[in-house]
């Protein structure tokens, strides 16, 4: 199974209460509250996200978090990125050299258009649609006259 970490995770779902909360500035423990997450897990995602330019925090009483830029500006692949370092699914796909086998290697070219469409579509992705509700499932229709001609006799 291909999946990002529990705390990449994480990081979208504390991106994603912030970028809730456009005109505020969240505390950490605000923060931990709306998501479920625990305040040492929250503090670690905030200081990582922080370093990656997509959060500003503010010292002080009313002090907290917000996010950087829009929501619409920041990708999801910034946010994994952030936590993960660069998006590839194989060592060679982020930067050659890595491999002793990559001169030789017949499935290097196929993993890399495969890194470069997962980049794509998580660059495609923002904050800001990661609030929407989620789209229903596509449902697909199938002519009845495409079914009837394909049954067994």
């Amino acid at each position: 199974m291909l999946r990002v970490s529990r705390l990449t995770d994480y990081a979208a779902v504390v991106m994603t209460c912030i970028a809730a909360h456009p005109d505020d500035v969240l505390s950490t423990a605000q923060i931990a509250v709306e998501t479920h997450l625990e305040l040492p897990t929250v503090s670690k995602l905030l200081k990582s996200l922080g370093h990656a330019g997509l959060v500003e925090s503010f010292r002080g009483v009313n002090g907290g978090y917000r996010l950087a830029r829009a929501a619409a500006a920041i990708s999801l692949a910034e946010i994994v990125e952030a936590m993960e370092g660069p998006i590839g699914m194989t060592e060679c796909g982020v930067t050659e050299g890595q491999c002793d086998r990559e001169a030789q290697c017949g499935v290097r070219g196929s993993w890399q258009r495969i890194n470069n469409v997962l980049d794509a579509a998580l660059r495609a992705m923002s904050l800001a649609d990661m609030l929407r509700p989620p789209m229903p499932p596509a449902v697909v229709t199938v002519p009845f006259s495409i079914l009837k001609s394909r049954t067994i006799a």
